[in-house]
């Protein structure tokens, strides 16, 4: 039943090296002229009243390292001179930065400008001035007034930094060196390629979210974490500073509509953190159709800060009829997902602005689905919030990495030999070459990261389901792998290996289906979990004034805008079908067009939306 003539026209290929046509996003302007997120608080879920952007333009440096660049990172010194500008927070490969250089692995990547310390920073008063950054690229170490602030490695994730002490009154001065291997190295790193070409994008480096300051008293809340039921159980563990010396209690007010509905109050233990747990009566439940979301207020001391919470409960179940499916708030909900990457003609990784997120999530709802897989990316913290707010479900991928995937390992065999997929395991050294996580320091790192992208992402509603491995890319242990996932989140599904090589745990039997019919299916000698189509579909349809390349890449090529829409709305509607012979969800492939893929639902400048009706598809 295989479908010989797609599998050969979708065989990867060697990239070609051909320019990108310059696309432009309805946002591009705005964001060209560093305007997009003026006033938007990167984190609204843990937000202060006051904090300060440093997004904009910068000085920056690309300076040749050669072989020594993996360390000299750490401790090089600055530039003496400065190549030109670039505009924070697009990388310097994305053409919203103004530079248009692709970092090399030997390079280094500097970036400078000047601030000003918030006018509330006072260290002997016990205010302190914290310096964030989104996410960096994939290594860097920070400097104020040339002391070295700090490090961090991991492309996906937030860090910050307290640099009162660095600081001096007036004017200082932030520097920051950038070292990124990009798929020269085993880190996680996703799509990412330098060659790219195919379903592999252009490489990127550096700050690629935003920076941003903030003044904090000395006793403050560090963070928190928030579970909240649909049984109205609300509890939530904080990590709060000063406990020793400021004696005070961590208070919390729920909010519905400005209203209070609860709140309490609980003492630090000996180790900084405070628990406290409180019931709201009758709460209005969270869902896609009705995204209802209680403000918190958040005090310890003088440091206050607003969050929100949605009241929801996710497992996976039986039905009436004995079938594992996803359940929302005790009830079924079939799972109608697309495949979303996360990448933009102008700014690569990096949106344009608030707005061109929000048309994202938005666009799929009304096209009619209900669930965003976001694939191998961890996302700015505002896309979640969004979701939050207009009630769209997500799939959370951890980014992967490690080395080169093994054409045959990764793609072949699992393709002609579905017989393959439970038999290969993955907790087998032997077999980490083709899975390529034969890296200890890969292991390690993705370990690291996991975890860290579930803590950072936890308290967000719109999250149903951690994905951890998708097809065989740096897969190793994946049983591990859901136990460490589980012991930092229990109350969320977790979805192991999303595709292929099946290690029998899990909450979902999760499959990839380009090439054959769709079908729903068990593995007659385990225990039955919940089937999704965790991708499918891949129709290709290039609109050569509003794709990247000449050349197009997908599963299957429609010849024009009718020919596509007929094709995709009859594939989705035989994955809709299987819902009564038990499938539990899909999830289609793609939002979007990105560089040579362009089998998306939308061209890659989001001008056109190649499934709406013919009317409105302009």
């Amino acid at each position: 039943m295989l479908d010989i003539k797609r599998v050969i026209a979708s065989a990867p290929r060697k990239p070609e090296h051909a320019e990108l046509r310059p696309l432009t996003t309805p946002w591009s302007e705005q964001a060209a002229a560093g305007g997009g997120r003026e006033g938007l608080h990167p984190h609204p879920q843990f937000a202060r009243a006051t904090f300060e952007t440093l997004d904009g333009w910068w000085d920056y440096a690309i300076v040749g390292a050669g072989d020594a660049a993996e360390q000299a990172w750490r401790d090089a010194a600055p530039p003496d001179a400065w190549d030109g500008r670039i505009l924070v927070p697009f990388s310097p490969e994305a053409p919203l930065s103004g530079v248009g250089r692709q970092l090399q692995p030997d390079e280094l990547l500097w970036y400078r400008r000047t601030f000003a310390a918030p006018s509330d920073t006072d260290a002997e008063g016990g205010r302190r001035c914290i310096l964030h950054f989104e996410a960096v690229d994939h290594a860097c170490a920070c400097y104020v007034n040339g002391v070295r602030a700090g490090e961090h490695v991991g492309g996906y994730l937030p860090f910050a930094l307290d640099v009162t002490d660095a600081m001096a009154p007036g004017e200082n001065e932030l520097a920051v060196c950038v070292w990124d291997p990009s798929d020269a190295g085993m880190q996680p790193r996703g799509k990412q390629r330098i060659e790219r070409g195919g379903i592999w994008y252009t490489a990127q480096s550096g700050i690629w979210q935003s920076v941003w300051l903030e003044a904090v008293p000395d006793a403050r809340i560090e963070r928190v974490d928030i579970d909240a039921s649909a049984e109205g159980r609300l509890a939530i563990k904080a990590e709060v500073r000063g406990a020793a010396t400021h004696g005070g209690e961590l208070a919390v007010w729920v909010l519905d509509g400005g209203a209070e509905v609860a709140c309490a109050s609980a003492a630090p233990s000996t180790d900084g953190t405070c628990e406290l747990a409180l019931d709201v009566a009758r709460p209005h439940l969270w869902s896609p159709d009705d995204p209802h979301l209680y403000d918190l207020e958040l005090a310890y001391g003088s440091d206050r800060v607003d969050s929100y919470c949605a009241f929801r409960t996710v497992s996976v179940e039986a039905d009436g009829r004995g079938v594992p499916r996803l359940f929302l708030n005790r009830e079924p909900v079939f799972l109608r997902g697309v495949l979303d990457q996360g990448y933009w003609p102008d700014g690569l990784m990096t949106a344009p602005s608030d707005e061109a997120l929000v048309f994202d999530v938005q666009t799929m709802k009304d096209l009619g689905f209900n669930l965003l897989r976001k694939h191998i990316k961890v996302e700015c913290d505002r896309w979640y919030y969004h979701c939050d707010r207009l009630g769209m479900l997500v799939w959370q991928d951890m980014a992967s990495g490690g080395a080169t995937p093994s054409p045959w390992h990764s793609s072949y065999k699992p393709t002609f030999f579905r017989g393959s997929w439970g038999r290969y395991a993955d907790d087998d050294p032997r077999h980490f070459p083709g899975l390529a996580s034969d890296s200890a320091a890969f292991r390690a790192e993705w370990t690291d990261a996991c975890a860290g992208t579930v803590r950072r992402l936890a308290n967000h509603p719109c999250i149903m389901t951690w994905v951890l491995f998708n097809e065989a890319w740096g897969q190793f242990d994946a049983r591990a792998a859901v136990e460490l996932v589980r012991g930092i989140d229990p109350s969320r599904p977790v979805d192991a290996v999303s595709g292929w090589y099946d290690q029998h745990c899990g909450d979902f039997l999760s499959v990839h289906n380009y090439f054959r019919p769709l079908e729903v299916y068990q593995d007659a000698a385990q225990p039955p979990r919940a089937f999704v189509i965790s991708e499918f579909g891949g129709l290709s349809c290039h609109l050569a004034d509003h794709s990247s390349l000449a050349t197009s890449y997908g599963y299957a090529a429609c010849p024009d805008l009718a020919s596509f829409r007929k094709a995709a709305r009859e594939t989705l509607a035989q994955a809709d079908a299987l819902e009564a012979k038990g499938l539990a969800g899909y999830v289609y492939t793609q939002l979007s067009d990105v560089e040579e893929e362009t089998n998306g639902l939308l061209t890659y400048d989001r001008r056109v939306n190649k499934l709406a009706k013919e009317e409105d598809a302009r």
